[in-house]
């Protein structure tokens, strides 16, 4: 099964060569896209690397529970030395830098300390020298030194900058003496042609010189920054924020371009449009979001502060988005604009947690945090609650409706999938397992459904009588979070705790194809119409479009 494209959450370090894994360094050919080689020296988290200006080394620095710093040959793919990275009567440092000439100096800065570093290599020793700060105490976030090493800058959880220079260890100046940045210096970066640019925690970009450090231009992004890169002399570069946001920003101009996005929250669901594969939506947290599959270009974003969406699926004519949020209220949005076209109030007590349309776009079917399935009537101007089925003991999961909209089945975390009568509005049929439900399926001609959750067995039920016809073990480890099935019938596939997507083939039982790429459980996944993409989505906000193994 080939990865074709990720979007991938948390815009972390854009430059680095050396990926942080967890007691792991892993070493990467940048060019070859190939894995070199694997370091391990560390307990628990590394926080921070940094490579020698002519890639002779790699500096580590261990987390809380290491606390050491580690400098490794990357010829020899081997530690030269280590040595505590922070005295003991200071905090644990967090950021690490390579001098810009010479590969024997670095410089380590923390909570209350800031270390210059010679590397001995006759001797394999690292010698630190504590940089004197005075009466002034600070938490270090963020790190840059000058081109010509002349001095370095640091950036603070006050939101000062402080100067050092690197040969006395001595502070040079400090600033801005007013209007500090808001929430943290979060990222810094020396220019080549001088001055600095400075990312706060709250978003704001910064072009700015020492002594005042007063904003010469400045712009707003979204999210706080987590770094900045210079492409070339510094003429352009890239800022990535905590809203999993990159920018690419011209430096005459100081004008921002969104190049890639996504969800920096857990995403909750995914769905396709009936009969097109050339765009989904998904929801995470607060945002809806519209995406073009072929491009994985975001084309429209809907917000709703403060809440979180649980469940979304498009109405057949394509007209609306209907969304299930967490303040018990049911959201209609136009698809091209994101206008807000209607709100059912008080939907649920607990909660939307699951929603579904059927097919002639004239009702919706919701499921709540109370376990009651409700049943709206949807009028051009009116929305009128048709019936509460209350069966359900808990919080309503999944709700899939069968084609000629006579019946619904809906699976529930207490246990139970019911399979309701959507004329006369009762239950037909109750099916009872040990377990969790988390999602469900109808096979394309009805007559069965397929089941999976917390216990990690895949079941199939008859829809006739809710006797069980056969289980599967669908996962070794986890509970599996999503399935869904081809128009034929032929194969489905499932995601889930594993981190694995899944392919089997619906006779025989048996998985024919593995997809290996989220790090986080997967919480949704469908395949396109006219089987050509499989999406599945993570709680770590990743979207995967996978090649589809079986194309119609």
């Amino acid at each position: 099964m080939e990865n074709q494209t990720s979007l991938k959450a948390g815009v972390a370090e854009l430059e680095l060569e050396a990926v942080i894994g967890f007691n792991d360094i892993i070493l990467w050919d940048y060019k070859k896209r190939e894995l070199i080689a694997r370091l391990s020296l560390h307990k628990g988290k590394i926080e921070a690397l940094a490579f020698s200006p002519n890639d002779l080394y790699l500096v580590s620095l261990g987390g809380p529970d290491d606390g050491s710093v580690v400098v490794w040959s990357i010829a020899k793919r081997e530690a030269i030395c280590g040595s505590p990275a922070a005295g003991l009567n200071v905090g644990n440092a967090t950021t690490v830098l390579f001098s810009k000439c010479r590969d024997e100096m670095f410089v380590t800065a923390g909570n209350g300390t800031i270390r210059v570093w010679e590397l001995d290599l006759p001797n394999r020793k690292i010698w630190p020298t504590e940089c004197q700060t005075g009466q002034m105490k600070r938490i270090v976030m963020s790190i840059t030194m000058a081109d010509d090493d002349s001095f370095f800058y640091l950036g603070t959880t006050t939101g000062d900058i402080l100067k050092m220079n690197p040969r006395t260890k001595l502070l040079a100046d400090t600033g801005p003496a007013k209007d500090k940045f808001s929430l943290g210096v979060s990222a810094i970066k020396c220019l080549k042609m001088g001055g600095l640019l400075v990312g706060s925690g709250a978003g704001l970009l910064v072009f700015c010189r020492s002594p005042s450090y007063k904003p010469i231009k400045k712009i707003q992004l979204q999210g706080g920054i987590t770094s900045i890169t210079p492409r070339g002399e510094g003429h352009h570069f890239f800022v990535g924020t905590e809203e999993s946001h990159i920018y690419r920003v011209n430096f005459t101009d100081f004008k921002e371009t969104l190049i890639t996005t996504c969800h920096f929250e857990a995403v909750q669901d995914i769905v396709f449009p009936f009969g097109t594969a050339e765009l989904f939506a998904t929801c995470a947290k607060k945002d809806i979001r519209v995406w073009h599959t072929l491009s994985n270009r975001e084309l429209l974003r809907i917000t709703v502060p403060n809440m979180t969406c649980h469940s979304i699926d498009f109405m057949r004519d394509g007209k609306s988005i209907i969304s299930a949020w967490d303040d018990g209220r049911i959201r209609a949005f136009a698809p091209e604009t994101g206008r807000l076209i209607y709100v059912i109030n008080n939907a649920h007590r607990i909660g939307v947690t699951a929603i579904a349309t059927t097919s002639d776009c004239k009702r919706v079917i919701s499921g709540g945090g109370e376990g009651e399935v409700r049943v709206w009537q949807i009028g051009c101007q009116t929305q009128k609650l048709e019936e509460a089925l209350k069966e359900h003991k808990s919080s309503v999961s999944c709700i899939r409706v069968k084609k000629n909209n006579e019946e619904c089945v809906t699976a529930s975390t207490d246990g139970t999938c019911i399979i309701w009568d959507l004329v006369r509005l009762r239950r037909n049929q109750m099916i009872l397992a040990n377990t969790l439900f988390q999602c469900v399926c109808y096979h394309p001609e009805e007559f069965q459904i397929i089941t999976s959750g917390t216990d990690r067995k895949i079941a199939y039920w008859e829809v006739f009588d809710g006797s069980v016809i056969r289980e599967l073990e669908g996962s070794l480890s986890g509970s599996v979070n999503g399935m869904d099935i081809t128009q034929e019938g032929v194969h489905f596939v499932t995601g889930g705790n594993d981190h694995l997507v899944k392919v089997w083939d619906y006779n025989e039982g048996e998985v024919t194809h593995v997809g290996v790429g989220h790090s986080g459980n997967i919480t949704g996944i469908r395949i396109s119409p006219g089987n050509q993409y499989i999406i599945s989505v993570s709680a770590d906000g990743a979207i995967l479009r996978w090649k589809c193994p079986f194309s119609s």
